[in-house]
């Protein structure tokens, strides 16, 4: 299959380093040339532009940071509705409003292309062992059409229906739910180094009895050893995604209290100079606001 690949970060790469590996015809590009160094040792085309990404590809996936990347490069001058050929799929697996995500399906419909939204859910370690989950909403044949590509980047596809605005806001709401995890996390360790306790014991006592799942022990443990300089997913990102979240609470007419605690908490650490951190860092913003050090 020949795949154009967009935005190389850290998640990108491993992403599109899968694609190509999986023995399609992998043409990459990013802002930053330097990104796709390793791509095109192993292999692939570097682009010099989006539109050079995306002619004459059967697919082109997008993994860009926000809804103004996104739209910049799909409904804005990166021309990549004008570049892609008539049905041909773009896969989108950024994380976006479900509004962008409507607008991109809309945009793609009318120029007889099909968009199919599939966000990820996973750290860089899981995109680089091809074990992200992956949530594909749109077209059925295009779904069916990208699935190799899922598969060569996911160890679990979520399949979420035939628009793609589900698949955002299944992202969403995962996100919203994990960011709120790690905010009670770190409530939970301060709560009890102020009894002498080391965190720890706790993070044990979570990991081996109800809260035994993944994101307890991983982030559980970056809290527990302040690895906050381990970015899988920076503190500024978070604070995008609880945005994200409040917005499409805002858009359903639902309250969503849990997740104004988190974006303040948040927001506290990006103003303590930790948006490029981890987003656990907003265990130390609680450790801050109970007087520990």
């Amino acid at each position: 299959m020949k795949v154009g690949f967009i935005g190389l970060g850290r998640m990108g790469q491993a992403m599109a380093r899968n694609v190509l590996d999986a023995g399609n015809e992998l043409a990459v590009y990013n802002r930053t040339p330097e990104k796709a160094a390793d791509l095109a040792a192993a292999g692939a085309t570097v682009a010099g532009s989006v539109a050079e990404s995306a002619g004459g590809r059967d697919v082109v996936i997008t993994m860009v940071t926000d809804d103004a990347a996104i739209e910049a490069i799909v409904l804005g001058d990166g021309d990549l509705i004008a570049a892609l050929p008539v049905g041909a799929i773009h896969l989108g697996m950024s994380t976006n409003s479900v509004d962008m995500t409507r607008k991109i399906a809309a945009a793609h419909g009318e120029a007889n292309q099909a968009f199919v939204a599939a966000p990820v859910l996973g750290r860089p370690d899981r995109a680089a062992a091809g074990e992200l989950g992956i949530m594909p909403a749109g077209p059925a044949d295009a779904v069916a059409t990208v699935q190799p590509l899922l598969e060569a980047m996911g160890g679990r596809i979520f399949p979420a229906g035939e628009n793609a605005e589900a698949a955002a806001a299944i992202k969403i709401a995962n996100n919203f739910v994990l960011g709120c995890a790690i905010e009670v996390m770190g409530e939970g360790m301060s709560l009890v180094r102020k009894y002498g306790v080391e965190p720890q014991v706790l993070h044990e006592v979570l990991t081996e009895g109800i809260f035994g799942c993944l994101a307890y022990q991983i982030y559980g443990d970056i809290i527990v050893r302040e690895a906050y300089d381990d970015v899988g997913f920076s503190t500024l990102i978070g604070l995008k995604d609880a945005n994200l979240a409040l917005a499409a609470a805002e858009a359903a007419q639902m309250p969503l209290p849990s997740a104004n605690v988190w974006r303040d908490r948040l927001l506290g650490a990006v103003a303590h100079g930790d948006g490029e951190r981890d987003w656990a860092v907003v265990a130390r913003e609680q450790a801050r606001a109970s007087g520990l050090e």
